[in-house]
């Protein structure tokens, strides 16, 4: 499918000075109405009315290039008419119901068991609970401990799960977890190879960081206890697109079972076509115990989430975890019409295609960059990480808030991550077409070069 019908035709296009006259005026209402944890239209400053695919308008017209996604929400895109169609049409019947059966839900679960990774196709409990990604990583961990009768959990620096109090335990970055750290969380390295946290070279270090991990867990004298679960993305998102190498998730399945520790797979981001692959788990080959899910599951951004479980753990009792929406029939409606669409249209090869493209053009020109340290990617999940100097690798965050906001007044929305806040993120919708890609392409690296310019000497 070219997907080419789900688009603003004209996109992009600016028209005059962006924020226009009346985003300025909602942007102001809303910092008098709205409280001082608001965070994203402090980078890109413009209030939006209407999405159609990878595309966006904002209040004065002005068309964009959606590179941003919802936060990696809209992989069937803005809009989209199938998903649209379906959840109203639920909505015109049932919309809540707690957790009694109905047939949106029994087809939703029976839909993701027929696209979950490895023995969780056949294995698979689901359990939904509240609307949010962070209630799925906290049902992930209650069920894990339960389980297990442990309380400790490995995770890993870099790391983002969410921010309900026990998403936010497990969350690395130390900033977001001001006053809120708790006891029983250990975090080990990730294996981010452009900055080895131990310091060893890309490709020979044995995956050290897996045996960092087994030692920690063997050694009677390391502090870390017998962990009720190893929780970890397996491409990690706003730690900066980070792939760990080859055989490393492997490894850690296998330290898991050494250990009898559930291994839970956050595929909050990662799910749903975005990595070239229904779930990123399939590129290891390996199947986790428990694996989180929201975002992208309800299709055109309605709240849902749930956790996918080997029916060995369903050891816990009724009641054990439940939230007055789990049963949110307009997303499981849509979320039954968006893995539908995926499935019927190719979308997770569609973004393995593209995302192959595009990251084949970003290191072409990153070769002669003076400021792009690596590119990283898979499927339509891209990150570019900028440094001050290529062989120091310092980096350059200041640099990056400048490219967004370049990227945003040339009609192209961007995201930014990263352990030091330096890496531009690209999570387009996947319904984005090559020549609508190219086209945010063209409008970063331009956006690029011109704040660089801007920084030299006249």
């Amino acid at each position: 499918m070219s997907f080419a019908e789900y688009h603003f035709a004209d996109a992009p296009k600016i028209d005059g000075h962006v924020p226009g006259l009346r985003s300025e005026q909602l942007l102001r209402e809303q910092e008098l109405l709205e409280g001082n944890a608001r965070s994203y239209p402090r980078g890109i400053p413009v209030a939006f009315q209407e999405g159609r695919g990878a595309t966006l308008q904002d209040v004065d017209g002005n068309l964009y290039v959606d590179f941003f996604g919802g936060a990696g929400t809209l992989n069937v895109g803005h809009s989209h008419p199938d998903v649209l169609e379906a959840s109203i049409a639920q909505q015109r019947k049932l919309n809540h119901s707690l957790d009694f059966p109905t047939e949106a839900k029994l087809r939703l679960m029976r839909n993701l068991k027929s696209v979950l990774p490895g023995t969780l196709a056949g294995s698979a409990k689901i359990q939904f609970g509240g609307p949010t990604g962070s209630d799925a990583v906290e049902s992930a961990l209650k069920l894990s401990r339960y389980h297990t009768k442990r309380s400790t959990i490995i995770a890993f620096q870099g790391s983002y799960h969410g921010m309900t109090t026990g998403a936010l335990a497990v969350t690395s970055n130390t900033r977001l977890r001001t006053n809120q750290a708790q006891p029983g969380v250990h975090f080990m390295p990730y294996p981010y190879c452009y900055r080895c946290p131990l310091g060893l070279k890309r490709d020979s270090c044995g995956l050290s960081c897996a045996k960092y991990l087994e030692n920690a867990l063997d050694n009677s004298h390391s502090g870390v206890d017998k962990p009720a679960a190893i929780l970890v993305e397996p491409i990690q998102g706003e730690g900066g697109t980070i792939i760990p190498p080859p055989g490393y998730l492997r490894e850690l399945r296998r330290i898991a079972d050494k250990h009898e520790s559930v291994l839970i797979f956050d595929e909050i981001q990662t799910g749903f076509g975005r990595t070239g692959a229904m779930f990123a788990a399939e590129h290891s080959g390996v199947t986790p115990d428990v694996m989180t899910m929201s975002k992208a599951l309800g299709g055109i951004g309605y709240p849902i989430s749930c956790i996918a479980y080997d029916k060995r753990l369903d050891t816990w009792e009724p009641g054990a975890h439940i939230g007055t929406f789990r049963g949110h029939q307009a997303a499981m409606a849509a979320g039954n019409a968006a893995i539908d669409f995926m499935r019927d249209s190719g979308l997770p090869q569609h973004a393995a295609e593209l995302g192959r493209h595009l990251l084949d053009l970003l290191n072409s020109f990153a070769q002669d960059s003076e400021v792009i340290g690596e590119v990283r990617g898979q499927g339509l999940m891209l990150g570019i990480e900028i440094v001050k100097d290529k062989h120091t690798k310092e980096p350059w965050p200041e640099l990056v808030k400048e490219i967004r906001t370049a990227c945003y007044k040339k009609g192209l929305l961007v995201e930014v991550g990263g352990h030091f806040s330096n890496v531009v993120r690209f999570l387009p919708p996947l319904v984005v077409t090559k020549e609508l890609a190219e086209k945010g392409l063209g409008i970063f690296i331009e956006a690029l070069e011109s704040v660089v310019r801007s920084r030299q000497p006249a």
